[in-house]
């Protein structure tokens, strides 16, 4: 292959690649982001401040990547299938929260500020809960990939060994009617088309 023959072909990749990190950014820009407040930051690593959010949330298993139904049945309930039969906006990040059992998750879409202060609609569809996650203070690992179970353990144990470094001490999990907590939550806020090296992830740790 020519010497021009190979510029072009690399001028076309950056390209492509510019674009579509371009494309990544302005998809996530344009959603509402769930709000916090940066305490300290250390590279990858922070120390967060979030308020109570509203969720609603249905059961999945964080390698499944929404393909068994778990997104459709939290898409369909933003766009329509609540009491209110009311269309809420798509918001970042959507969270997964471990569950009691090891294999499953709580995938939570978070609600928009307006819509939780207003009054979050009950869900028709079936799986479907909306409940509260209670505010408090995170120690958070921010991440590229592909979000499975096995890069989610791989990034708790580096955030682990940071929050040892910094005398950090996990909350204990925590069940109430009011609110549901527990120890390590990820979060994604890219849609599925973006490519594994440019999505944000994070796994997130509260803390004592």
């Amino acid at each position: 292959m020519s010497r021009r023959k190979i510029m072009t072909v690399a001028t076309i990749a950056a390209l492509v690649t510019g674009g579509v990190f371009l494309l990544s950014r302005t998809t996530r820009a344009g959603y509402e982001s769930a709000e916090y407040k940066v305490v300290e930051s250390d590279g990858e690593f922070e120390i967060r401040e979030y308020p109570d959010l509203m969720l609603v949330a249905t059961k999945t298993k964080i390698d499944a990547q929404g393909r068994d139904g778990s997104f459709m049945k939290l898409f369909r309930y933003i766009s329509g299938a609540n009491e209110a039969e009311q269309k809420i906006s798509m918001t970042t990040p959507v969270f997964m929260e471990n569950d009691k059992a090891d294999s499953e998750v709580q995938m939570g879409f978070v609600m928009p500020k307006e819509v939780a202060v207003e009054g979050v609609p009950s869900p028709t569809g079936p799986d479907v809960d909306v409940r509260k996650r209670a505010g408090g203070r995170f120690a958070v690992i921010r991440f590229a990939g592909k979000l499975d179970k096995k890069l989610a353990k791989e990034s708790e144990a580096k955030l682990r060994a940071w929050m040892e470094t910094k005398g950090l001490t996990a909350a204990v999990s925590e069940d109430t009617e009011s609110s549901q907590t527990s120890g390590v939550e990820a979060a994604s806020y890219d849609p599925p088309f973006t490519p594994a090296p440019l999505r944000r992830n994070e796994v997130l740790i509260r803390l004592k």
